[in-house]
Formats: C-alpha cells, structure tokens, sequence
C-alpha cells in the first residue's frame, strides 16, 4: 500500500530533524554553532524522531492538513452504507435481481488496510487490499475478498472468491463506487456511503439501509 510520497517526505525528514536538533540545542543552552557538544546531543535527536515518527504513524497521518502532499490516501476507516447491483439474471425468469444492501466496515492504519462487507445472507472479508492512483490522479481502493454465505443458504450461494476496485469520490469520505467480479463468473457495480467510524460487524435487524444515489459511470 502506498502510504507516503517520497519526494516530500525526504524534505520533511530533514526539516523534522533540523528543527528537533535546534529545540534540543536551545533547550540544553548550548548554542546554535556546530560543536561536538552539540553533536553529542544527536541520540536525544534520534529518540525524540523515533517517538514523533511513532506518534504520525499511529495517529498524525489521519489529519485532513497532511491529506493529499505527503499523506497520498485518505483515510477511509469506519463503516459505509449503500447496495451493490449484480448483472446475474435468474436463468428461469431471466430477471435481474434486484439491489442488494450492503455495508462495507473498513479497517485502516498508516500501513494497512482490511476490508469485510456484510449482506443479509452473506459476509465478504478482504484477503488483500491496496490503493491505487491512475495517470489523471483518481484514487482508488482495491481488494480481494472471500465470501461465505450464511449456512442456510449454501445449497443455492456457495462459498466463492471476488475482487473488486472502487473509485474515491471526493477525499473527504463521500463516496465509494466501482465494480466487483467473481469466480462464479457473476459481475456488478457497488455504490456505498460514508456512514459513521463506528466499524459494524453485521447489518442490525433495524439496520435503516436506505437507497444510495444511482450510480455514476466508473473512469
């Protein structure tokens, strides 16, 4: 997953560094000029960069400042609400079936990213998940997933893979929309929105999935 643009994190490193050797130094009232004793302060230097480095990581990259320049992905994490709409049509009435609430409860840290979608008679959880940018600079979420129906319905659903790539819309969580295919040969378009950082483990009984906007034409 690519999680931080290069070319501006080596500046920001060094201008992290400089500025933490500096406060150090003024700190320690040793002066700002190059002296072995203000070279003897660099292991405080190194700890107080490994501590704020633990601290971005696990909280900092988050922040809506740092979106875009140095952090290249938003941050996604919570559940999101909305219906996927499969091309499999009934082979004995031909008809489509109709659309299928989802919701889409995504788990993201600085290095990682999971993905587990609930539906009324199935659960899909990623086995592998990434971004992605294209040429013009759309984002976009991608992820492999295994689906295991619930066991009352096996007989007609089985257990089957998938994958799926979704378009960012937008970089403040409004919107996820894209397609998915499986190995059972079925493929559909999948339209969700941001609902809450709560992350849901299962649609509620009293689960109020309202329709999402129509889908726009994937890029």
């Amino acid at each position: 997953m690519m999680n931080i643009r290069e070319e501006a994190l080596g500046w920001v490193r060094i201008a992290i560094l400089v500025a933490i050797w500096a406060a150090v130094l003024y700190i320690s009232k040793i002066g700002l000029a190059i002296s072995w004793d203000a070279v003897k302060q660099l292991p405080a230097v190194v700890t107080v960069y490994t501590i704020l480095s633990y601290i971005f990581t696990k909280w900092l990259w988050r922040l809506p400042l740092l979106q875009g320049w140095l952090v290249p992905f938003p941050d996604l994490e919570g559940t999101w609400q909305g219906e996927i709409r499969s091309t499999w049509r009934d082979p004995k009435s031909d008809q489509q079936l109709p659309p299928l609430p989802v919701i889409l409860a995504i788990k993201q840290s600085f290095l990682s990213i999971s993905c587990a979608m609930h539906a009324i008679e199935s659960d899909s959880y990623s086995t592998a998940a990434q971004f992605s940018q294209d040429d013009d600079g759309t984002l976009r979420l991608s992820f492999n997933y295994t689906n295991r129906p619930k066991a009352t319905v096996r007989d007609r659903i089985a257990i089957h893979d998938g994958a799926a790539i979704l378009r960012i819309v937008g970089r403040r969580r409004h919107m996820l929309e894209g397609e998915y295919w499986t190995s059972r040969r079925t493929t559909g378009d999948i339209s969700l929105k941001f609902r809450s950082r709560e992350l849901m483990e299962d649609i509620p009984d009293n689960f109020p999935l309202s329709p999402v906007t129509p889908l726009r034409k994937a890029s």
